[in-house]
């Protein structure tokens, strides 16, 4: 279940790079579109599969010292709660998972010091500590520390993030989003699962991927005429003075606003405001924000943004 925010992110990625690209059609880029997010689902499994080869290196670790010549008492009676955490013992048997990551041929095999590195980095947590010291250990204390490393370590591993970008370029802004994918992936697994433990879904509902192709679509298709309302509110710019970037995220927040009656205004604009923070100028989201919110006015007024659903009646007054 791939998030919206991270849907337009794609989709503002997907324009870009259109515009970017002389000669391309609007259903190639769209083809490149789906294939990013297809790439994004391969790395909610990977960080599944990661966890998993995690456990395995500490597994290897443990048998390395039970063989050493002169084993010391730890080496030959180790804590074994890690290894025998449940709730990555039941992702090993995730039939769904497993199935995925076989046809699509995923793995961890070329990054065995990353694997070792995040092991150490586990290993030397506080969490960590204070699961294997616990004087009794219950399913959820099996979940609480692997959903901990996720938030606290794991997603913020520089190494983790140049091994990812190493592997796909479509990757590279989607490491925060698909851990807390996979955390919200834990919190609903149970005891009880075994072979089926909860796997989401690349899209939430199918009106996901419809929003995306018509997002996409609408945006390229209307481009002259969002671009003229771009230019007619940036009196005291021209439009080829304004960062690209700033444009397309306009672009894009205006198709929205106006091509999607069951979205909110307001949903639209902070979901854009908030990507304009990490993709644009360091003063952009400001600009924008002014920009759109004349624009935003004035097409209400003229009823081109037009709401409509339960709770969305307000939504069209002028503010």
């Amino acid at each position: 279940m791939i998030s919206r925010r991270l849907l337009r992110i794609k989709i503002l990625q997907a324009l870009y790079a259109h515009y970017k690209s002389e000669g391309k059609t609007i259903s190639q880029s769209e083809k490149d579109l789906f294939f990013s997010i297809d790439k994004t689902y391969d790395l909610y499994h990977l960080l599944h599969l990661l966890i998993i080869d995690i456990m395995n290196a500490a597994i290897e670790k443990i048998e390395l010292a039970r063989h050493k010549k002169i084993p010391e008492h730890d080496d030959l009676y180790p804590n074994l709660r890690f290894i025998e955490n449940r709730l990555i013992l039941q992702f090993q048997d995730n039939y769904r998972l497993n199935k995925y990551v076989t046809s699509r041929k995923l793995s961890w095999v070329n990054y065995p010091e990353l694997v070792k590195n995040l092991l150490h980095l586990l290993e030397d947590s506080a969490e960590y500590r204070t699961y294997m010291e616990a004087e009794n250990s219950d399913y959820e204390a099996d979940k609480k520390i692997v959903i901990d490393f996720i938030a606290c370590y794991m997603a913020d591993y520089d190494d983790l993030h140049q091994a990812i970008e190493e592997q796909s370029i479509f990757w590279n802004d989607d490491i925060e989003f698909i851990a807390s994918m996979l955390i919200k992936t834990i919190k609903k697994y149970r005891s009880n699962h075994k072979f089926n433990g909860p796997v989401f879904e690349l899209f939430k509902k199918e009106e996901d991927r419809k929003f995306v192709k018509e997002l996409f679509r609408k945006s390229v298709l209307n481009e002259t005429d969002y671009r003229n309302l771009i230019d007619k509110y940036t009196v005291n710019w021209e439009i080829d003075r304004i960062a690209f970037m700033d444009i397309l995220v306009m672009q894009l927040a205006i198709s929205e606003m106006i091509g999607f009656s069951d979205i909110p205004v307001k949903v639209s604009l902070n979901e854009y405001l908030e990507i304009a923070k990490f993709y644009c100028t360091e003063k952009s989201s400001n600009f924008i924000n002014g920009i759109l919110d004349k624009i935003v006015h004035d097409l209400r007024r003229d009823k081109v943004i037009i709401k409509k659903g339960k709770g969305l009646i307000g939504d069209n007054s002028i503010n």
